[in-house]
């Protein structure tokens, strides 16, 4: 098992995700992956991850304001100008941190549509296309409505047939294990069945969303030996809360029998 520390949600410690690089690597982590770095410069983000030495894998595509719930325009139509341009910004602070996956978030809907899925389909083919022009692939991830009500893609089936339907190596499912055990539950039978389309993991207890070994709903010493056994081999993202110190809060990767 590969640990990346998701530096959206660890080392809050500082609030500057910069700063958040360099945190990682003291920690022992050999690999990060971030939100996009709103506020801050390809430049930074460049220098920060290189001074840090440290490996980036992902990083999330630009969505506009987040503190106002505005979580990507993939789905919206009228919005395909806007969801090109951060495409764009965002493959190239990819290829500044040297990430090879762009988390392609969907954006916030109250009323859904058949319009809705067509744009979001026809975008996410255009996205494909262009990734696959830059060496990158793309993910998409169902996000449970109960900690983001009216997020657009919130169902596992909708996801696997529009990637099914794009069919593209480089368009692939982000399988975040707290969004799956929110909305499907079920985990053993569908982290099986949904491998052959999975192009990233990440991880969190339920319903805390803080270190995998806390009080919940999921058992990830189970969980992650099964990934392995379901041939998942790439890096896992911790995207969770630390309930504390984060540091501190790692001694789970040695408890569960990995080191990072």
């Amino acid at each position: 098992m590969k640990f990346c520390a998701n530096l959206s949600f660890m080392f809050t410690e500082t609030s500057s995700i910069l700063e958040r690089y360099a945190l990682a690597k003291e920690a022992g982590f050999k690999a990060v992956e971030t939100g996009f770095p709103f506020g801050n410069t390809l430049e930074q983000v460049k220098q920060a991850k290189e001074q840090a030495g440290i490996e980036q894998v992902l990083i999330n595509l630009k969505t506009g304001d987040v503190t106002k719930g505005q979580l990507g325009v993939t789905a919206v139509p009228g919005k395909e100008n806007e969801f090109k341009e951060n495409l764009n910004t965002t493959i190239a602070y990819a290829k500044a941190v040297g990430a090879k996956k762009v988390h392609i978030m969907a954006g916030k809907l109250e009323n859904v549509c058949s319009k809705n899925w067509e744009t979001y389909e026809d975008n996410l083919k255009y996205a494909a296309n262009i990734l696959k022009t830059e060496g990158l692939m793309g993910v998409i991830e169902p996000i449970n409505s109960h900690s983001v009500p009216n997020y657009f893609l919130n169902d596992f089936n909708k996801a696997v047939d529009i990637i099914k339907s794009i069919d593209s190596e480089h368009l692939k499912l982000q399988l975040d294990i707290f969004h799956l055990q929110h909305i499907c539950g079920d985990l053993s039978y569908n982290i099986k069945n949904l491998m052959p389309y999975v192009g990233h993991v990440q991880i969190a207890q339920v319903p805390s969303r803080n270190e995998p070994n806390s009080d919940g709903e999921v058992n990830y010493k189970y969980i992650l030996n099964h990934l392995e056994k379901s041939g998942y081999s790439d890096w896992i993202g911790l995207e969770y809360k630390p309930a504390g110190d984060t540091k501190d809060g790692l001694k789970w990767i040695k408890e569960f029998g990995y080191t990072l």
